[in-house]
C-alpha cells in the first residue's frame, strides 16, 4: 500500500498465519503488506519511540514485544460470549525512527499517521507506543485529515502530562500541553482518569486549571462507579467535539500490575478497573483512535505482566468495540 511516501515499514517481528477453529490473535490480525483488502474495521500501527522519556525507557520495544505476545491470547472472549474473529484488523507495521533526532521522529509518526487516516479513513486506528510524547505527534496527524473538526481525549493516567516544553522539549510529559498550546484541541474538551498519590506537583494541577483540563481522581472514580463515570464523560463529549481519542498510559495501573512502566507508581488502578473502563470506552459510538504508551518490556518481570496486561486491554477493548459498533450492523 502507497502511504504517500510516509515514513512506515513493515513490522521486522511477523507470525506464521493458521485459520482454524482455536484461532490465536496471531493468526487474526493480518500483516496489510500480505493483503490487498482496503477495507478493515480497525488499523494498527507501532511507534517504536522512547528517546524522549523522562525516565529510562525502553518502550521502543513495545510494538514487538506486544506483536509477539499475540499467540498466548484467543479471539474468544468468554467474559462476554463472544468470538471477534470476524472483526477485521490490520497491522500497517512501524513508523521509521530516526537513530537521535527525536523531533523528527515526532514528525514521521505525525505523517503517518496522516496518511493512515486518508488511506483508511472508516477504520478505528489503534497506535502502539513508544512513550506518551507519540500521542501528541499521532493526534496532530489526524487533525491534519480533519481540520474543522474538533477532538476531545479521555486520558487514562496517573499523571496530567502538562508540563512545558521548556523545561526538556517534548517529553513523555508534555503531550496534553503540547496539543492545547498548540490550538490541536481545547483543555475542556480533555478529562484525565486515574489521578492519585503524590505525583502531580502543584504547577501542574495550576496549568490544569488554566487549561481548564477535567480531573477524576482514582477514589472519585471508585466511589461513584465506572460505568457511571464512563458513560457521564462520553455523554458531554459526545455533545461537545467530533472525534474522540483515547489515551491509554499505562502508568494508570498500580506497580503491582505493570512493573514493566517506568514510571508506575504505589496506589494505581488494578488491570480489572483498566479493563471495564475499556470495555465501557469501547461501546462509543464517537471514539476514533486509541493509543497505548509508556510500556517497556525490557524492566518487565520473567512472565511479562505487563506486556499481556496491554495486550489483554486492547483485546478488551475491540472485544466490546466488535460487539457495540460492528457487529449490531
Amino acid at each position: 500500500m502507497d502511504y504517500n511516501k510516509a515514513p512506515i515499514e513493515h513490522s521486522p517481528f511477523d507470525w506464521q498465519r493458521t485459520v482454524h477453529q482455536d484461532m490465536k490473535v496471531k493468526d487474526w490480525i493480518v500483516p496489510q503488506w500480505q493483503s490487498e483488502k482496503k477495507d478493515w474495521n480497525v488499523v494498527l500501527l507501532g511507534a517504536p519511540l522512547s528517546r524522549s522519556s523522562i525516565s529510562v525507557s525502553g518502550a521502543s520495544e513495545f510494538p514487538n514485544a506486544f506483536r509477539q505476545s499475540w499467540e498466548k491470547f484467543s479471539t474468544y472472549y468468554i467474559d462476554e460470549d463472544i468470538d471477534i474473529r470476524e472483526l477485521t484488523v490490520a497491522d500497517i507495521g512501524n513508523v521509521k525512527m530516526h537513530v537521535t533526532d527525536i523531533l523528527r521522529c515526532h514528525q514521521h509518526i505525525e505523517d503517518a499517521m496522516e496518511s493512515v487516516a486518508e488511506t483508511y479513513p472508516n477504520a478505528l486506528k489503534v497506535t502502539i507506543g513508544g512513550d506518551h510524547s507519540v500521542t501528541a505527534a499521532t493526534i496532530r496527524g489526524l487533525k491534519k485529515v480533519m481540520p474543522e473538526k474538533k477532538i476531545g481525549i479521555l486520558q487514562l493516567d496517573t499523571h496530567l502530562d502538562l508540563r512545558s516544553t521548556d523545561d526538556h522539549g517534548p517529553t513523555n510529559g508534555t503531550p496534553i500541553r503540547q496539543l492545547i498550546e498548540g490550538r490541536v484541541i481545547e483543555g475542556k474538551h480533555v478529562y484525565n482518569i486515574g489521578l492519585h498519590g503524590f505525583y502531580n506537583a502543584p504547577s501542574l494541577i495550576e496549568a490544569a486549571n488554566d487549561y481548564e483540563v477535567h480531573r477524576i481522581r482514582l477514589k472519585e472514580l471508585r466511589q461513584k462507579g465506572i460505568e457511571q463515570t464512563v458513560q457521564d464523560i462520553l455523554s458531554v463529549l459526545m455533545e461537545q467535539v467530533d472525534f474522540i481519542y483515547v489515551t491509554v498510559d499505562m502508568d494508570v495501573l498500580d506497580i503491582s500490575y505493570a512493573p514493566g512502566v517506568p514510571a508506575s507508581t504505589p496506589g494505581g488502578m488494578r488491570s480489572d478497573e483498566l479493563f471495564e473502563i475499556l470495555y465501557e470506552v469501547g461501546k462509543c459510538d464517537g471514539i476514533g483512535a486509541i493509543d497505548f504508551v509508556c510500556i517497556d518490556p525490557t524492566k518487565d518481570n520473567s512472565v511479562e505482566a505487563t506486556v499481556k496486561t496491554t495486550t489483554y486491554a486492547f483485546l478488551t477493548f475491540l472485544a466490546s468495540f466488535y460487539q457495540h459498533r460492528v457487529k449490531r450492523y
